[in-house]
């Protein structure tokens, strides 16, 4: 049987381990660690799509090249059509915790002193290219409590 001081001492540990693998996993979740790591797509940029690139913004006619480094990689990407040319759509998921007070019970795990909340996905935006140019993009937003 595990004791006190135990759990406590594996409850630091797990929340460290998860804390270093969320930020290593996280290390090119910005716009400013896409750039910092891809300089060259940066400065093949026009100064306004840099400015917009670097608040993570995007615009019709940007390649897709500037989109990547404004929202990062997609989670999916979904060929199609478009007036008889080929498009593709990023999509980009989003994965929201809900608070206590949405009505959705808490989760413990096998341990009592570990908490694991629930995680919902939803589309949170997307982009659709022709000939590797921006056509249309639509920023969507979480679905209701």
């Amino acid at each position: 049987m595990i004791n006190t001081m135990e759990r406590r001492v594996a409850s630091i540990a797990l929340t460290f381990g998860i804390a270093a693998g969320a930020v290593i996993l996280t290390g090119c979740a910005t716009p400013e660690a896409r750039i910092s790591k891809n300089p060259e797509i940066y400065q093949r940029l026009s100064p306004r799509d840099q400015a917009l690139v670097s608040q993570g913004q995007i615009r019709p006619g940007m390649t897709m090249d500037a989109v990547w480094l404004a929202w990062g990689a997609p989670d999916r990407k979904i060929p199609g059509e478009r007036r008889g040319r080929p498009t593709e759509t990023w999509m980009y998921v989003r994965y929201d915790t809900p608070f206590p007070s949405y009505g959705v019970p808490y989760y413990y795990g096998p341990f009592d002193w570990s908490y694991i909340p629930p995680k919902f996905p939803y589309l949170s935006k997307g982009v659709t290219f022709s000939n590797g140019r921006v056509v249309f993009f639509q920023y969507l937003p979480p679905p209701p409590p």
